[in-house]
């Protein structure tokens, strides 16, 4: 039989499908006599009870059972048949009008686009890249040092410095009134290291334990405090306590403290080197992976099936749902989340994973078995027994998919990289390490 299929739009499609009325009749009364074996009721034995009675209290939902399957495997034939690529569930909807002892239903659904990619030659990309030098060693083994830092307390004659971490008391009042979260006792924090504001962080400095102090406090206009935000406060500030920081010396105690086998410095060093480095290269790889992704939507032609954008605006909203529920809001599946929020998001998603999966098609990209085993064992090797993330990741399927989605998208990095006007910028560590 030849499929006909009409076109209602640029990817809508609609079929006819025509089911025999006797052949859903007869499923329906097979399914029901299957079920009176095993159904009970109040008055009949187990497997005794008649047809009539379990057809009329499961009738209804075994016809809707069998219609869905029979529309369903008849959809999936005429798919097939017709060579679609169906994006998407079909709306079915029953026709009133057909053929004698036929039931006949509208299939309407979407196809996937035909995916048209310009030529890579003239796209341009940016690619960083990040050296790790000595600097960035150097500030690595100082955050370490602070993992494993000491305090003890100066003596009553001296002032509070930076690096010292200090106890207060404080109250703030704006206008003479006090306001939430202007007041606390026993308050720590560590001078110089970002925790308050630079105008409170500069005015207990030099203060000494036992002294009280007032001074004003303009909050910033974009303070994550509305009430608060570009208004001004004057706080008391009154010291209880100052302890000075003492940081452990950078020698071999220090080095086998951190796991280092050879316990020297150079051995701490070429490990922290190490690390940042495989880091860097994770970190480097994302940002160029983005700016590709960005270069290849841009060089792409295609229509989105509304369908897919739907299903990926209903995968974002039940991901968010459970997001707010971790947090521990309260009702957090009744929550109001406008589906228009996650639309552009969604769109880009559905866009570049369609084009992606064309690239890879058409050039053969796809993730093979050396490329997944050597991604595992590299991102293993940031554990502290590598051999076992390896068996774990290559023990579940879901997650030696996720495995294969990143070594996907690298290759597809590697090939647009190879195709396209690529620009080479160096970028600071900090700055990398900072975004």
């Amino acid at each position: 039989m030849t499929v006909q299929v009409e076109t209602l739009d640029k990817l809508e499609r609609r079929i006819t499908l025509t089911l025999p009325a006797d052949a859903i009749n007869n499923e329906v009364q097979s399914r029901l006599k299957k079920l009176s074996r095993t159904v009970k009721a109040d008055g009949f034995r187990p497997g005794k009870v008649p047809l009539s009675v379990v057809a009329q209290r499961y009738g209804f939902s075994v016809q809707y059972e069998v219609m869905n399957d029979k529309v369903g495997e008849a959809f999936a034939n005429a798919a097939t048949e017709a060579k679609l690529r169906v994006a998407g569930a079909p709306k079915i909807t029953q026709k009133e009008e057909a053929g004698e002892g036929q039931l006949a239903f509208d299939a309407t659904f979407e196809v996937y686009p035909e995916v048209k990619i310009g030529d890579l030659s003239a796209a341009e990309v940016e690619r960083v890249s990040t050296e790790v030098s000595d600097a960035a060693i150097d500030k690595t083994i100082d955050i370490l040092r602070k993992q494993r830092r000491s305090f003890s307390e100066r003596a009553a004659e001296e002032g509070a410095a930076e690096s010292d971490r200090v106890t207060i008391d404080f109250e703030g009042k704006i206008d003479g009134e006090p306001f939430a979260g202007g007041k606390a006792e026993g308050f720590q924090f560590i001078i110089g290291e970002g925790q308050m504001l630079e105008q409170f962080d500069k005015a207990v400095r030099g203060m000494k334990t036992g002294e009280s102090k007032t001074f004003p406090l303009q909050f910033p206009e974009d303070y994550h405090g509305k009430d608060v935000a570009g208004k001004e406060a004057d706080f008391l500030v009154t010291m209880k306590k100052i302890e000075q920081q003492h940081l452990p010396e950078v020698n071999e105690e220090f080095a086998k403290s951190l796991g280092i086998a050879e316990g020297t410095v150079e051995a701490l060093r070429a490990d922290v080197k190490k690390n940042l480095e495989r880091e860097v290269k994770f970190r480097v790889q994302a940002k160029n992976k983005a700016a590709v992704m960005d270069a290849l939507v841009a060089a792409a032609e295609l229509d989105l099936p509304k369908a897919l954008v739907e299903s990926e605006i209903e995968r974002m909203t039940q991901s968010a749902r459970a997001d707010l529920k971790q947090r521990g809001i309260k009702d957090a599946d009744k929550a109001p989340i406008p589906a228009e929020i996650f639309q552009p998001q969604a769109e880009k998603r559905v866009r570049l994973g369609l084009v992606v999966a064309e690239l890879v098609r058409a050039n053969n990209l796809q993730a093979k078995p050396e490329q997944l085993q050597a991604h595992i064992e590299e991102m293993a090797q940031s554990y502290e027994n590598p051999a076992e993330v390896v068996r774990w990741y290559l023990s579940d399927r879901q997650r030696m998919a996720e495995v294969e989605a990143v070594v996907i998208e690298n290759n597809v990095t590697d090939f647009v990289l190879g195709q396209a006007k690529v620009t080479d910028k160096q970028l600071p560590f900090e700055e990398l390490m900072a975004g």
